[in-house]
């Protein structure tokens, strides 16, 4: 494989950064199938739930699916959760971010705060506040990131749904993260 002349990024020439282009664009043409990769592999859970992260996954985005959303809905369902390996004190950051560059600014608002939100169910019970959620109620996605908690997200724990496969969704995470990115990073 042909590779750069330099050891430091300022050294660089024109051939240089042209043939980086090149081999990273090839890269982020498979963001779709790492991404499905990734998920696959989701067959473990944090002790105490009764479905795996994938199951839990699966379930959402079958519901989004269900529920008529967008694809890009349905996709950005599905990896809600894919930074609770990683980075389980900012799992919806993490997943927000994978998603940016492909997503509306909606989508990427409720991924992003989805966590927050969800805390509403289990806060209360852990001596916190349920209702931390409430400084971004003059929000103009507030709404929809309650229902995307309500609809999607916190009622996918049940081991006798029957969701759709991965294999079912994945030409629609391969249609998002097809597009042209929406935002420069």
């Amino acid at each position: 494989m042909k590779t750069v002349n330099f050891t430091e990024m300022k050294n660089g020439t024109k051939e240089d950064y042209k043939l980086l282009e090149k081999f990273e664009k090839n890269f982020e043409r498979q963001t779709a199938d790492r991404i499905l990769n990734y998920l696959s592999k989701q067959t473990s859970t944090l002790e105490g739930y009764k479905i795996t992260r994938l199951e839990h996954s699966l379930q959402a985005a079958t519901r989004a699916f269900k529920n008529k959303e967008s694809n890009e809905m349905i996709v950005a369902t599905l990896l809600h959760d894919i930074g609770d390996d990683l980075a389980p004190m900012n799992h919806s950051q993490y997943a927000a971010s994978i998603l940016r560059p492909y997503v509306s600014e909606r989508t990427y608002w409720i991924i992003l705060h989805h966590g927050l939100f969800q805390t509403y169910y289990s806060a209360h019970h852990l001596g916190r506040d349920r209702n931390s959620r409430d400084q971004f109620r003059n929000h103009k996605y507030y709404q929809d990131t309650i229902d995307f908690c309500e609809q999607y997200d916190q009622c996918s724990f049940d081991p006798n749904y029957k969701n759709m496969r991965l294999s079912d969704f994945a030409p629609l995470v391969k249609e998002i993260f097809s597009r042209d990115p929406y935002y420069y990073l």
